[in-house]
């Protein structure tokens, strides 16, 4: 906790030359989702779903912590730290607050004011503590990812139809799970009403975010209502 004080005192890691400082970078099949290519400074950014939505959540941080941004996460006691290494998260500079109790918000918004990406699992019930967290996000420049429902969020992620594919798929694929396919829906502020979604692997190869080549990957800004009729 001293190392997240010091952060906090200090500035912001300054951007590469050439780069958007007000956007974190993710990897480029969210990219091409996201408005801006990447986490913009001073969001919130809900991930829901029933699946893959704690490994979204990996893939939303990899590319950032890796590039030199801290994260944390708060809430997950079983958040497996060998998956969190294999999505290319860098633990390095990864802070994990498994036990929050009754602190939960006061501990999420410490780590907004040192963390450059804040993950957050518990329940917050009241609206006027979702709107403080916001805020200190808005004005830290951190990125605030809930983990679950938030109402008031700018943009929610919701991952859903999950598919495993290995077992009995062929020579090297007996008895393994290699990839799972899942489709990622986007909705908020700068995405038109009928939302974004693109077809992915979560995870992919090597426990990497990647393209489900095999699904309908070229069409993630065509509106949903249309993908589904189609």
């Amino acid at each position: 906790m001293r190392r997240l004080e010091d952060r906090a005192a200090g500035p912001r890691p300054a951007a590469e030359p050439g780069a958007d400082g007000r956007v974190l970078p993710v990897g480029a099949p969210l990219a091409t989702l996201l408005p801006g290519g990447g986490l913009r400074r001073g969001t919130t950014v809900a991930v829901t779903g029933t699946v893959g939505a704690t490994s979204l959540v990996l893939a939303l941080l990899a590319e950032a912590s890796d590039g030199g941004a801290w994260a944390g996460v708060i809430g997950r006691p079983d958040l497996g730290l060998v998956a969190a290494a294999e999505a290319g998260v860098a633990l390095e500079r990864l802070a994990l607050v498994p036990y929050p109790g009754a602190d939960l918000v006061a501990v999420t918004a410490a780590l907004l004011d040192g963390l450059d990406l804040v993950v957050v699992a518990g329940r917050v019930l009241h609206s006027s503590d979702r709107a403080r967290l916001a805020a200190r996000a808005r004005q830290r420049g951190a990125v605030l990812l809930p983990l679950g429902p938030w109402p008031g969020a700018d943009l929610e992620l919701t991952c859903e139809q999950g598919g495993w594919r290995g077992v009995g798929a062929g020579s090297g694929d007996v008895g393994r799970l290699r990839t799972r396919r899942v489709c990622v829906r986007l909705r908020g502020r700068g995405v038109a009403p009928a939302g974004r979604s693109a077809r992915l692997l979560l995870p992919g190869v090597a426990g990497r975010l990647a393209v489900d080549v095999e699904g309908d990957a070229s069409a993630v800004d065509r509106p949903i209502a249309d993908r589904e009729a189609g």
